[in-house]
């Protein structure tokens, strides 16, 4: 009976050299170790500070919102409201 294909890959994975001699916990460690400093600097350089000013809101109001109870009921759209709106057949594309 012969081997699956899978059986052969994860045999031949087994065989990878190693990055360190050091034993397998110790090289999983310094793994994370490396991955968390690069995250952390791509972290500080790309969104460390908003594109602009006006960018900031103040913490108070951002807490103030995610905080707030939800509405009791979501806004509904009536059928008046759903004639009003064009058609696809009334938009205008512009073309290239």
């Amino acid at each position: 009976m012969s081997r699956p294909s899978w059986l052969f890959r994860i045999h031949h994975l087994s065989r990878l050299p190693r990055l360190t001699q050091l034993p397998l916990g110790a090289e999983i460690a310094l793994i994370l170790v490396v991955k968390i400093a690069i995250l952390t600097v791509l972290a500080k350089t790309f969104f460390s500070e908003p594109q602009a000013k006006k960018m900031r809101m103040p913490t108070e109001q951002v807490e103030q919102h995610l905080l707030a109870p939800a509405p009791a009921s979501a806004p509904t759209i009536t059928t008046s409201a759903v004639s009003t709106l064009p058609s696809t057949s009334e938009v205008t594309h512009a073309s290239h």
